[in-house]
């Protein structure tokens, strides 16, 4: 399993490190033990957060209201959970990560 990925009953966990001011909006690969994330949303007043929950919710087809940022709210390291029960490849596959 990797370590930026926690599986539960009621969902998953993925540790991330976020860099806003991006480009685009994409995975970028793995950072120590986040998987990192470059975010086009600035690092103002909240939007990057707000972007990146939003582009989870797009990415695994579930509402807004089924992604919460449980740590991280003014860091780059975070920790978001997505209450969608799947297993470990249907994650990597949707984040377009090899197993």
């Amino acid at each position: 399993m990797k370590p930026w990925l926690k599986l539960s009953d009621c969902g998953f966990s993925l540790t991330l490190h976020v860099q806003p001011g991006a480009k685009k909006t994409e995975i970028s690969g793995e950072y120590g033990d986040a998987l990192k994330i470059r975010l086009a949303a600035p690092p103002v007043d909240g939007k990057a957060n707000a972007a990146l929950l939003i582009w989870l919710a797009d990415l695994f087809s579930v509402a807004r209201r089924d992604v919460v940022l449980r740590s991280g709210d003014k860091n780059r390291h975070k920790v978001v959970f997505i209450s969608l029960s799947l297993d470990e490849a249907s994650v990597l596959q949707r984040l377009g990560i090899e197993a």
